[in-house]
């Protein structure tokens, strides 16, 4: 009867953290990154490739950086909402292509509109394994002096827009 006493109580538990885990929102994981230094790069513009862009580029502003390709379903999802915050002109937001090929990201931005300031390109995908991106879309909020402030893993909705991420624009456009 006791050797049964263990297994039994080994699987309520794993039941537990697994009947947990289940509750929680993948798209809220929080990052390591967050309220830590941007990772530097310098990658090529889509638009102009003879010109760079590094996250140098941007100290002293508030700004997104959002992680989008032609291939990713998710991205069409968001694309409207970054066009109109872009029409608005309430932050920059720089895009990163991430693991795209130049033509087919330009032939995207051209059909479905350009929110960005600029996109740079990361055909390889070694920016984005440095800000810990595992899927597109993700878009992180950076402050004046260069640090991560939030991260959004998915789709920008409108809602996390008018509920998160705008309020912490705007409270750290003040600051």
């Amino acid at each position: 009867m006791n050797r049964y006493l263990l297994p039994l109580g080994l699987f309520v538990v794993l039941a537990i953290f697994l009947a947990a885990g289940l509750t929680l929102n993948p798209r809220e994981v929080p990052s390591p990154l967050v309220n830590k230094p941007v990772p530097p790069f310098k990658l090529a513009q889509l638009e102009r490739p003879e010109l760079e862009f590094s996250q140098k580029d941007m100290l002293g502003q508030v700004w997104l950086l959002n992680v989008w390709a032609s291939w990713c379903v998710s991205c069409r999802d968001e694309h409207p909402v970054l066009v109109e915050l872009a029409r608005n002109r309430i932050v920059p937001v720089v895009g990163l292509n991430y693991k795209d090929k130049p033509p087919e990201a330009k032939a995207w931005l051209k059909q479905f509109g350009d929110p960005y300031l600029l996109s740079v390109t990361d055909r390889d995908g070694r920016v984005g394994i440095d800000y810990g991106v595992y899927g597109v879309p993700e878009t992180f909020v950076i402050d004046r002096a260069g640090f991560i402030r939030y991260k959004q893993i998915g789709p920008v909705t409108r809602e996390a827009l008018e509920t998160k991420i705008l309020p912490l624009v705007r409270q750290l456009q003040k600051s």
